[in-house]
């Protein structure tokens, strides 16, 4: 059995003014057919900490904001847990240590650094996926899109999505899981918990 590993960056550009969500679907597809892999899995990184990996529903619908409904419908609600950075000292970070720090490594501003609602989010929906390889084809679904979203809107940046595949060359025969049988992990009363209690019946005895 020959094992496999495939691994690409993808180089992307983020407007800077808004969140940006980039659909990377079609290019993770792309590398799974060009790796070979037919059965394993794909993983799908962010290289920055104020960057997410998603897997959500395709919304099709798109306003004029350049963003699918859902994904705005999404940045609404993550707007009201944590809200823009509009304000100086409106969170903690950055304190003046990392300021200065910012502007050691070569930072153009002190604006660069109140991303704090980028990392924020971030740390909410994680920075990767791991996807299952099925037959050569990626497990998301029908609707399932693959997105790379961009928390930091204080400028537009460059970004990079790391995408690893590892797997195996051979076919899987079978993957059903006890012959398929559904697994039934709802809550099954045992006959003690069933059983008559005298408690019952005694509101209706006092009455008698």
């Amino acid at each position: 059995m020959e094992f496999k590993v495939y691994q690409k960056e993808i180089e992307l550009q983020s407007r800077g003014w808004i969140p940006t969500f980039h659909d990377v679907t079609r290019e993770v597809n792309e590398m799974v057919k060009l790796s070979g892999v037919k059965n394993g899995t794909v993983c799908v990184a962010s290289h920055h900490t104020t960057c997410s990996v998603m897997i959500q529903e395709c919304s099709h619908d798109i306003d004029s904001f350049d963003l699918e409904y859902l994904q705005h419908d999404l940045l609404d609600i993550m707007r009201k847990m944590i809200p823009d950075f509009a304000e100086e000292h409106q969170y903690r970070h950055p304190g003046p240590i990392h300021a200065q720090y910012g502007r050691y490594v070569g930072e153009p501003g002190d604006f660069t650094s109140m991303n704090t609602d980028g990392h924020l989010r971030s740390v909410f929906f994680g920075r990767s996926e791991c996807i299952t390889i099925k037959d050569g084809m990626l497990d998301t679904g029908e609707f399932a899109h693959i997105y790379f979203i961009d928390w930091d809107h204080v400028r537009a940046r460059r970004r990079q999505l790391n995408v690893t595949i590892m797997g195996t060359t051979e076919e899987v025969n079978d993957r059903k899981w006890n012959n398929g049988e559904v697994v039934n992990t709802l809550h099954k009363y045992s006959d003690e918990e069933k059983a008559y209690d005298p408690h019952f019946d005694l509101q209706l005895k006092d009455r008698v």
